[in-house]
């Protein structure tokens, strides 16, 4: 809870996730949005780039924070959808394979 300079409550409300409610262009627009803002739009334009083999440390981290990115992006999108598209993209591996499954799909 937040105050005022007058020292009333004030709540802020987090937006909810843009719902699908099956207008795919509707639904990618906002969620393009959303994750721009965030973000996480290069995890749908480029997928999650994984680290070579034989990475240095370094490249291990940074792929490793990548997927954590990408979990935190994958959120985004199955907090909206309802259970049965969810059982459809549930075998995708990444934030790009979903876009892609849902962007085919609808």
């Amino acid at each position: 809870m937040f105050f005022t300079a007058r020292t009333e409550p004030t709540s802020f409300l987090q937006p909810a996730n843009p719902k699908f409610d099956g207008f795919y262009d509707h639904w990618s627009m906002l969620m393009e949005n959303l994750f721009r803002c965030k973000e996480y739009w290069n995890l749908i334009e480029h997928g999650v780039i994984v680290s070579p083999p034989n990475a240095t440390p370094e490249q291990r981290r940074l792929a490793e924070e990548r997927k954590l990115c990408d979990l935190k992006a994958k959120n985004y999108i199955f907090q909206p959808i309802d259970r049965s598209i969810m059982e459809t993209i549930l075998v995708c591996d990444t934030t790009k394979d979903i876009w892609d499954s849902m962007h085919r799909n609808y």
